[in-house]
Order: structure tokens, then C-alpha cells, then sequence
């Protein structure tokens, strides 16, 4: 194998546990330096867009200083009835979500970028997200495990939230944080695609 057949680092330009776990069950080695941009919504900006777009400046705010690194950012919100769900500032404030989500569709974005040596290559998985009916004492009963309290929306699918969540439309890793297959295609735009457990030139 000759030098240009290395594949480049892998970084993940988040602290999200979710999106490591993702990267590391495709056997892939990575780093992990969080970016840390202002993530406040632009006049006139819709959630899928904003989605997209701090995924691009995380991704990009890390490649300032690993250039030659394939630099992975991602960010998910939930929206329902036009207002998005952020992170819960408090325990009360996670029920309340809960509620509000409680036997009711509601949408997920997820928004990823790749950056490498100057350029940056996006796109967004938006899923359709059912929730089971609950009362007041299933959601303080979820909240009191602690899982709700970092994740947007209140909840995270693939563990005790998963008991909640009574179906899917689109991609289940884009709820997790972290669409994998469109990653994978945003990487080959780079010259290298998953050759499972590594990256291979094509």
C-alpha cells in the first residue's frame, strides 16, 4: 500500500457519545475534539437548514486545525408543530417535552458535513418519529433514569427511550445522531469509500 492508499484520520468534530458509538461499530479509529460554535438560529432560518448548517461549521471549526483529517460534524434537533425541541434545561422541562410529544408524530433532523483540506461536502436526513401515548408518571419515571437530560427532545431511541418510540419513518441512526449510510456517501465525494472496517481509495 503506498502513501496515497493511506486513508486520511478520521475526526469527530462532537462530544456526543451517540455519534462515537456510531463511527466506532463501523470499526473505523477516530478522534474526538468537540467544536464548540454559537448555535443560535439565524433570521429567517428553518430547523432543517440550521440543522445542515451547524454541521457544517462544527465540521469546519475542527478542520481549521486538522486540515488533512476527514472532520465529521453532525447535529440533530426535533421539531414539532413548527417549535423546536432543544436540549432540556431541567427535569420539568424534560416531562413537559415528553407531554407535548406524547401519541403524536414529530420530525427529526439530523444534519452532517464532512470537511477536508478546504472544502466541505453536506446533506440532511429528516425521519418521521411516532411516540406511544404516556402520562405524566411514565415521563418523570423516564426523566428520573437521567437519559432525557442531553438529548434533543427529551429522549434518546436507542435506549430506555426506545420503549417510547412506537415507530420510524427514515433512518434510525439519524434519530440516534449520526446518519451513517449518508456519511458514508459524503466521504466517497472525498475518494474514499467503506471497505468495512476501513477506508479504501474509490
Amino acid at each position: 500500500m503506498t502513501d496515497t492508499d493511506t486513508p486520511p484520520p478520521i475526526v469527530l468534530a462532537s462530544q456526543s457519545p451517540r455519534r462515537a458509538e456510531l463511527i466506532g461499530r463501523l470499526g473505523l479509529e477516530f478522534e474526538v475534539f468537540p467544536a464548540d460554535i454559537d448555535e443560535s438560529y439565524r433570521d429567517g432560518e428553518m430547523p432543517p437548514e440550521h440543522a445542515e448548517r451547524l454541521a457544517r461549521e462544527k465540521a469546519e471549526t475542527i478542520a481549521a486545525t486538522h486540515p488533512h483529517a476527514l472532520v465529521v460534524g453532525s447535529d440533530t434537533i426535533v421539531v414539532i408543530d413548527g417549535a423546536v425541541l432543544g436540549k432540556p434545561r431541567d427535569r420539568e422541562q424534560a416531562v413537559d417535552m415528553l407531554m407535548r410529544l406524547s401519541g403524536r408524530d414529530h420530525e427529526v433532523c439530523t444534519g452532517v458535513a464532512i470537511a477536508m483540506d478546504g472544502r466541505v461536502e453536506s446533506g440532511l436526513e429528516r425521519v418521521r418519529v411516532r411516540f406511544r401515548t404516556l402520562d405524566r408518571e411514565a415521563c418523570e419515571a423516564y426523566v428520573a433514569t437521567g437519559e432525557p437530560m442531553d438529548k434533543a427532545g427529551a429522549y434518546g431511541i436507542q435506549g430506555f427511550g426506545s420503549a417510547i418510540v412506537e415507530g420510524i419513518e427514515g433512518d434510525y441512526f439519524a434519530v440516534m445522531g449520526l446518519p451513517v449510510v449518508r456519511m458514508l456517501a459524503l466521504i466517497e465525494r472525498f475518494g474514499w469509500r467503506y471497505g468495512f472496517g476501513r477506508l479504501v481509495r474509490g
